[in-house]
């Protein structure tokens, strides 16, 4: 357990905290690229701070505190301009560092402009999302994952607001056996009250876990599995500070991976996206809309009636970390052998809070940009939950996508595909006739 001060450390994130600091020196996404196409602004809340997110009309975009200076008006409101936004108010104009740059009505040769500025924070666009940067100049380069930016892939990104402290969402990534219970277990006790038999739980046999240059790795062994499955001889990788990537279910008929980005707007509420970006095979007839469009949806976990999601991994997660509170009092839990992973994380968090401190970058922070993008393996041929992606509704997030149905019968099409061109062999093999019966 955790002490209540050092609870405090690992889940506050205001400015000027332990942790708030910590995380201000990393990349945030804070929207989709096309939450902002038919609109100039976004309210955003991040690390505690209200901000307006806005695109202005040279396509540029922007992130600044939400209230204009003079008389304390919402920038969502506000005029976009070629080089800035405008309060909609009295028209004083602001950059994206958050300088004002015009005010209007002010005397000629005026410089009150000059003595004016409300924070402002660089934004970038990678692969359909965009990410802003709260901490101090020069920033970081934004990390250049794999799937971003790969125009080939069909890309979507799910969204929802959590209200609970970003790290009860983070531990969750840090826990393997919760998928034998919370998705196995309780899928199985669910799918019983409708009369139905349904086994998808397996034993861990055991489980690992290993730090790694960008995050952590955690390795499971499930019952059935041998030690070559990528569950165990890959793992299932954290990249730090809070985000999780998941590879495909599919074995390697598909290039699938997922980014869980946990992004904390303030000490009790996470946002949380779910980009996923599917590499198509070649040959595959992929449907322009599918790759001309990077949607943006909401991820549901409770249903019209606000009760919740029971029987959809991601809803069952958001279930369990909403049930231990806004912020989870961890000087009254009491750990076990599989917790840690758990533990192994919040030392990391410790350790790289003390760089930040010390004046310091942080693990996975990136300044060469001469470097190559960053690299890690992932998973591809899962043993846990290896339903492949005939039976999609089962995965995570997925049916809520707007690309929902097209997804399944694209997948239907490639696995009939595949079918089609392993029936000569499979004939030849078995003494066929070469007239296809």
């Amino acid at each position: 357990m955790l002490t209540p001060q050092e609870n405090e450390r690992l889940t506050r994130v205001g400015k000027g905290t332990p942790m708030g600091e910590l995380q201000r020196r990393y990349w945030h996404p804070v929207a989709a690229t096309e939450d902002l196409e038919k609109t100039f602004t976004k309210r955003v809340r991040l690390l505690g701070e209200d901000l307006v997110l806005y695109r202005d009309r040279s396509g540029k975009y922007g992130l600044i505190a939400e209230f204009c200076p003079h008389r304390h008006a919402s920038f969502v409101n506000g005029i976009p301009d070629v080089d800035g936004i405008r309060c909609s108010y009295h028209g004083w104009k602001f950059d994206g560092a958050g300088q004002c740059t015009e005010q209007p009505n002010e005397p000629e040769g005026s410089t009150f402009k000059d003595k004016v500025k409300i924070a402002g924070y660089p934004v970038e666009e990678m692969g359909g999302m965009l990410f802003a940067y709260l901490g101090p100049l020069p920033a970081p380069l934004l990390p250049r994952w794999d799937g971003f930016e790969n125009p080939r892939a069909i890309r979507t990104v799910g969204w929802c607001y959590i209200p609970c402290n970003w790290l009860q969402v983070m531990e969750n990534s840090l826990d393997p056996v919760h998928t034998e219970w919370q998705h196995g277990k309780y899928q199985e006790f669910w799918e019983e009250q409708r009369g139905s038999k349904y086994a998808i739980s397996r034993k861990h046999l055991k489980i690992d876990f290993a730090e790694f240059e960008h995050g952590m790795y955690k390795r499971r062994l499930l019952a059935g599995a041998s030690e070559e499955s990528d569950d165990w001889k890959v793992g299932h990788p954290v990249l730090f500070p809070d985000i999780l990537a998941v590879g495909s279910g599919g074995g390697k008929l598909w290039k699938m991976q997922t980014y869980q980005m946990r992004m904390p707007i303030d000490d009790e509420n996470t946002l949380h996206f779910w980009y996923t970006s599917y590499d198509a095979p070649e040959g595959l007839d992929v449907p322009d809309k599918l790759r001309n469009r990077i949607p943006s949806y909401e991820v549901r976990y409770n249903d019209d009636h606000g009760d919740p999601i029971r029987d959809n991994i991601d809803a069952q997660d958001v279930m369990a970390w909403i049930s231990q509170g806004r912020i989870y009092d961890r000087s009254d839990e009491m750990l076990g052998t599989t917790d840690r992973g758990i533990i192994l994380f919040r030392k990391m968090l410790e350790r790289e809070m003390k760089k930040v401190e010390a004046g310091q970058d942080p693990i996975n922070t990136f300044r060469d940009p001469n470097a190559p993008a960053p690299e890690f393996q992932l998973e591809r041929d899962k043993a846990h939950f290896t339903d492949g992606f005939e039976n999609l509704q089962y995965r995570q997030y997925a049916r809520w996508s707007p690309f929902f149905r097209e997804l399944c019968d694209l997948f239907a099409a490639y696995n009939e595909k595949r079918l089609r061109d392993a029936l000569p062999s499979f004939a030849l093999e078995h003494g066929a006739a070469s007239t296809g019966e």
